[in-house]
């Protein structure tokens, strides 16, 4: 049976293909998206770099703040809030974040509108 809930997640990869603080790039309904599994817990945002333009926030470093998961863009080291995509170093800026769960070891992404 095909439901709403069904029809807005996508499938993107098994869980075990994630390795833990490492991110992966995928493309969920034309987005390029940046996945990782860090602290127990799955994280989704967009892949794009806010501040440089380019696609590159999957190869970011994690890491945390005062227990905070974070991410650091590989460009030029802006570090972001994995739980709320904001910019822990320029005020106003924020990376999106999507919604993300793991369902019968298959990680799904459900896309979030401008946040």
């Amino acid at each position: 049976m095909i439901t709403l809930d069904t029809l807005t997640w996508t499938p993107v990869c098994r869980l075990d293909r994630l390795d833990p603080d490492r991110g992966v790039a995928a493309l969920v309904d034309g987005v390029q998206v940046a996945l990782f599994r860090t602290g127990g817990e799955l994280y989704a945002v967009d892949n794009l770099d806010p501040v440089g333009g380019a696609y590159v926030m999957s190869r970011g470093i994690v890491g945390s703040r005062a227990g905070v998961p974070t991410l650091a863009s590989p460009l030029h080291k802006q570090v972001y809030d994995l739980r709320t995509g904001r910019c822990l170093d320029l005020s106003g800026v924020l990376l999106r974040r999507h919604e993300v769960r793991c369902r019968d070891g298959v990680v799904e992404v459900r896309l979030r509108q401008e946040e």
